[in-house]
């Protein structure tokens, strides 16, 4: 069931039964605070079928996070391919993104560690991106937690001129690190 699973974590492929509970995660104005706006439902669910459809082209994705406890959906955590023109492109990245009940419990940390390694040793990648607005402290510190060192600044190309939000941090960690 789980690509990934550590003490506390199953990381997997989604399933429709997410939808709505990512939908819901992406409505919430305080999860989405470093991002320029909320998603629609139409929104999540489009992005979670892209999650699904890279999953099976290229064996990984912004997984699906449960807890194993109880088989709670608790947002992703994971690795994407990113396309969209930078000086860094294409790249694979990690990200996440958990719901509020699930803040402040490490499992950010505990999840991307194991994507790391799950990136590095099955699927054979060289090095691995973190993107994050320079006014997101949270992601930065869990950045600098699995290991991750700052690369450098740029203007994100998808983020409007005008926001706060544009100017961010591009963070990497490669193989042997």
């Amino acid at each position: 069931m789980y690509t990934i699973q550590t003490d506390r974590l199953g990381l997997r492929n989604w399933r429709p039964s997410d939808f709505e509970l990512f939908a819901e995660m992406n409505a919430d104005e305080e999860v989405l605070r470093y991002f320029p706006r909320t998603f629609t439902k139409e929104e999540s669910i489009a992005g979670a079928r892209r999650y699904m459809a890279h999953f099976a082209k290229h064996g990984y994705t912004y997984f699906a996070a449960d807890t194993r406890s109880d088989g709670q959906f608790i947002g992703f955590i994971g690795l994407l391919y990113q396309t969209y023109e930078s000086h860094f492109t294409p790249c694979t990245d990690i990200g996440w993104r958990l719901r509020k009940t699930a803040w402040g419990k490490g499992y950010a940390t505990e999840g991307a560690k194991a994507c790391l390694q799950f990136g590095f040793e099955k699927m054979g990648l060289t090095a691995i991106f973190a993107v994050a607005p320079t006014l997101n402290v949270p992601s930065v510190r869990v950045m600098k937690k699995i290991g991750m060192q700052l690369d450098s600044e740029f203007d994100h190309p998808k983020i409007d001129a005008e926001s706060p939000l544009r100017r961010c941090y591009l963070y990497k960690i490669s193989k042997g690190d």
